[in-house]
């Protein structure tokens, strides 16, 4: 039997799929912090907006929204979710009235403190120790890195 094309066969294993196994890691991993996440009154993208906003302070939306890889219709929806709970506020960035500067109010600021908890609960919840988050992060920014200079079609 010729063992070059089993090797080849199992290549197309669902399970040796990396769009498989990073799509069902994905899900598991954003399930798994839904219930971190419910107390704080956020879900997982609304507390990814909030991230972004509390490492790098106010921003444009244009700005946001390349810091979190989403498209404006995707980001706008979830801005004006945070903002109707007093998490942020959008308004008129002073160096051009014409774009929107959006930042996070007084109530915002103080979430940040019941987040500090977020990532140890994380670890926990899914088995993962500091250096293996942050050696599973280094190769997905690889991934996500190639995944945006690869050749279109």
């Amino acid at each position: 039997m010729d063992t070059t094309n089993l090797r080849r066969d199992d290549l197309l294993k669902l399970e040796r799929q990396l769009c498989f196994g990073l799509a069902v890691a994905s899900r598991a991993v954003i399930s798994a912090y839904k219930p971190v996440l419910d107390p704080m009154g956020l879900t997982h993208p609304q507390y990814l907006v909030m991230l972004a906003l509390w490492e790098h302070g106010p921003m444009g939306a244009r700005e946001l929204s390349e810091k979190l890889h989403l498209d404006p219709g995707t980001l706008t929806p979830l801005v004006k979710r945070l903002e109707r709970a007093g998490l942020l506020e959008r308004r008129k960035n002073p160096r051009d009235e014409r774009a929107i500067l959006i930042e996070i109010t007084a109530q915002g600021s103080a979430l940040r403190e019941q987040a500090l908890d977020v990532p140890s609960e994380m670890m926990q919840r899914l088995n993962l120790s500091e250096e293996k988050v942050v050696e599973l992060c280094e190769i997905l920014g690889s991934v996500v890195n190639a995944g945006i200079s690869a050749p279109r079609e």
